[in-house]
């Protein structure tokens, strides 16, 4: 038995009129595949118990930051010693009140020792030189006087008896040749005597140059001799200052160089309080900024006295100082928490801190509808901040309500789907 094959038709045996709906159907398909994938991938499903959500409101902003300070001494001075050695005695322990002088250490140096023997022996070596030329000098001044004196003699000697020679020649009572012998005797003691006088004068400069020189050497080595002495002296190491001892680093018999810090003595006078804050506010914190804390039920003011521009690990420091009265119980080291004011409260729009501005960074933020059953990201602009909240600028609106808890595990999600 024959069977007959019947031959399909295929897409020829469509008829054209069909071929429009086709393509509708197969563009509809396509729309709706990529509809449902880019939801997909935009949309985020969350649980509302891991939520935090805030209201955007509008309130009174208070523009100040929290600060944590430690308290330190208003000033403190290292202990370096002028003069090297060996700790020979101990006088003040750590913790100790001492006052300015009080000695803090002694050490010895043998060397030091040493040098004062020598140069105290050297000037009395220069000091003998001088008293033995000053004597030799007066000698010689003695026997300069003495040998002036008969020069003086002589020569009046010699002009008595050449004006007796002249009037006899002029009498013609001797020969001419004794006459002008007995001139020549005059003239040449003059000479004599001028010459003389002028070596005596010249010996006597140079004497009391040489004796000069010698008193300036010896007023020099005098000098060193009273540093040498004071040196001694620098081997107690004494207090700069009142106060208390708060770091002394040595043992007995320590070997300490000149100049090495050993301890600190801390100015109790008054107290300063040193704090970091977040490179954030670094343009907006400067001196004079006022800044209080509590304690034990009291209010304390302080003043911001010095603000350091180095930024280290995104924090800079502040030093305080107090306006008026400082905690009865104060130590160094105790921790203050301090409110540091930036400006005046404001009216304004706010939301509270959280930690999506971690990922943010303040630029959007996701805000959840009126059902509460979605959040949409939403861009914003954020200005001053405080402990609690932050000023919002632009993008919100109060009664608005957004979520402020961190957003790692959302991704790049426009909109959260909330259960």
């Amino acid at each position: 038995m024959d069977v007959k094959i019947e031959k399909k038709k295929g897409f020829k045996g469509i008829k054209p009129r069909y071929w429009a709906y086709i393509g509708a159907g197969v563009l509809l398909l396509w729309i709706v595949v990529w509809l449902s994938t880019s939801d997909m991938s935009s949309t985020y499903k969350v649980d509302s118990t891991g939520l935090q959500i805030a209201d955007v409101q509008q309130e009174l902003f208070d523009d100040y930051v929290r600060v944590d300070g430690r308290v330190m001494p208003i000033r403190t001075v290292q202990i370096s010693p002028e003069e090297g050695g060996i700790v020979r005695e101990i006088v003040k322990e750590e913790g100790s009140k001492v006052k300015k002088g009080d000695v803090i250490i002694r050490l010895s140096n043998s060397n030091l020792d040493l040098q004062i023997l020598n140069a105290e022996a050297e000037l009395a070596e220069k000091q003998n030189i001088l008293r033995n030329t000053q004597i030799s000098m007066e000698q010689d001044r003695l026997n300069n006087r003495t040998e002036q004196a008969q020069l003086d003699l002589e020569v009046i000697r010699k002009q008595r008896a050449h004006e007796q020679q002249k009037r006899l020649h002029e009498q013609k009572l001797t020969p001419r040749e004794d006459y002008i012998q007995s001139k020549e005797d005059y003239e040449l003691a003059v000479r004599r005597q001028t010459l003389i006088n002028q070596r005596l004068n010249q010996d006597s400069i140079f004497r009391m140059a040489q004796v000069d020189q010698m008193e300036d050497n010896l007023a020099n080595m005098q000098r060193n001799v009273v540093l040498i002495r004071e040196r001694k002296e620098h081997l107690n190491v004494v207090s700069a200052i009142d106060g208390e001892l708060g770091l002394l680093d040595v043992e007995l018999g320590q070997n300490i160089t000149s100049g090495q810090k050993i301890g600190q003595i801390n100015d109790l006078s008054n107290y300063k309080v040193e704090g970091s804050i977040d490179e954030h506010y670094i343009d907006r914190v400067m001196a004079g900024l006022d800044a209080t804390f509590e304690r034990a039920g009291k209010h304390y003011g302080m003043r911001v006295r010095k603000v350091y521009p180095e930024v280290r690990e995104n924090k800079f420091r502040v030093e305080f100082v107090f306006t008026g009265e400082y905690p009865d119980n104060i130590r160094t080291g105790q921790t203050y928490y301090m409110n540091l004011q930036l400006g005046q409260p404001t009216e304004s729009v706010v939301i509270p801190r959280g930690s999506f501005f971690s990922q943010t960074g303040g630029k959007w933020i996701y805000v959840v509808d009126k059902d509460g059953k979605k959040a949409y990201r939403r861009n914003i602009r954020l200005g001053r901040q405080n402990p609690k909240c932050y000023e919002v600028l632009e993008g919100l609106e109060p009664g608005e309500r957004v979520i402020v808890n961190g957003y790692e595990s959302y991704g790049d999600a426009k909109i959260l789907t909330i259960d």
